[in-house]
């Protein structure tokens, strides 16, 4: 049973929301809204980034052994506003504007206990199979995965905590010390609040490298250093002539691609740590692993994120960056397939795309 408390506005019976069929197919669909109880609060969602991995189901219908087997809500990039909350919720009230952390874990197992949630094997996260997403005017969600936003903070702000808090993670696993130089090979959206995440962590020197001149260019706007066009030059000898023949001391994979890696991996100082953020299509990738053992190379694999969110919040709130430049294209709910199409094929002009279910 689900205490509403309707001072704001009245709840309706029925939503609108984006369902994915099949792929490269987005339907409008009238759902039921669903009803918070216990500890769950109802979220109405302001705004949803779209993120790789959208795209991804969208095109091919599945992320590895993740399979789009029945129609689909996407979107898991979100923020919005508390419309009710269920009769155990203690944290929030109706009003509240929220950040939304996608993935609901079981809090019981040995992964959750010692704080990697990120590893639990029973997450339920949005938009990843069977689970649906964002793309609708109001979810449900537990209390303990919801975080409030300062009133100066956007929606569209508050849902890049997201892609955001994978940057944090990779830093975290990385272990960034004040002054160290970081390389960010991919700038992507991830690769983007990467460069973020790098500077929140007291990075000296930070270096980018990708092929799109616009993602180059936010990249020194957010607080990169150097941009290199890995199309035009050879970013790891860039990287190490910039370090004066040293190397990077950490380097982020953010672009899921085989040459990405082995450029981050080439781009290390001695004894340098490597994050791999992104996913390529290929299982395997033959690196040179005599180089990675002579020169003690640490390696860590990065999964989402774990107890990031409130950093996150934190460090945007205090003016690091004007992430606002990312936000590079707008659409209503009922355009959401326009702005997936959009996402997927304007890689040389689109940052990041945001839809708006609750209007714009």
């Amino acid at each position: 049973m689900s205490t509403i408390q309707n001072a704001h506005e009245a709840i309706p019976k029925t939503m609108r929301a984006a369902v994915m069929p099949q792929p490269f197919d987005i339907v409008i669909e009238e759902r039921n809204v669903p009803e918070a109880s216990g500890d769950e609060v109802l979220v109405k969602i302001m705004a949803v980034g779209i993120c790789g991995s959208d795209i991804h189901y969208y095109e091919h219908g599945r992320i590895g052994p993740y399979v789009v087997e029945k129609p689909i809500i996407l979107g898991h990039e979100c923020a919005g506003i508390v419309a009710a909350v269920g009769d155990k919720v203690t944290r929030f009230k109706v009003g509240d504007r929220v950040a939304v952390e996608p993935g609901i874990t079981c809090g019981r197992c040995d992964h959750c206990k010692s704080g990697r949630y990120n590893l639990c094997a029973d997450v339920q996260f949005l938009a990843t199979p069977p689970v649906d997403g964002a793309f609708v005017q109001y979810i449900k969600h537990r209390e303990d995965f919801l975080f409030p936003i300062p009133d100066g903070m956007s929606f569209e702000t508050a849902a890049l905590i997201e892609p955001f808090s994978v940057g944090i993670h990779a830093a975290k696993r990385a272990g960034i010390k004040p002054g160290e130089t970081v390389a960010i090979i991919g700038m992507g959206p991830v690769g983007l609040m990467a460069v973020v995440a790098a500077k929140a962590f007291g990075a000296g020197k930070i270096i980018v490298s990708d092929m799109e001149p616009v993602r180059l260019k936010a990249a020194i706007k957010l607080g990169a250093h150097h941009a290199l066009d890995a199309s035009k030059q050879d970013a790891a000898e860039v990287i190490k002539d910039l370090t004066g023949g040293k190397g990077a001391d950490v380097a982020f994979e953010t672009a899921g691609h085989p040459h990405a890696l082995k450029t981050a991996l080439r781009s290390l100082c001695r004894g340098g740590r490597l994050s791999i953020v992104g996913l390529p299509p290929q299982e395997e990738i033959p690196v040179n692993v005599p180089s990675i053992a002579d020169n003690e190379i640490d390696i860590y694999g990065v999964f989402r994120y774990a107890n990031t969110y409130a950093q996150g919040i934190t460090f945007i709130s205090s003016g690091i960056a004007d992430t606002d430049i990312m936000i590079t294209d707008r659409y209503p709910l009922e355009q959401t397939k326009e702005a997936m199409e959009r996402a997927r094929t304007n890689k040389s002009g689109s940052l990041k795309v945001v839809v708006y279910p609750n209007g714009m």
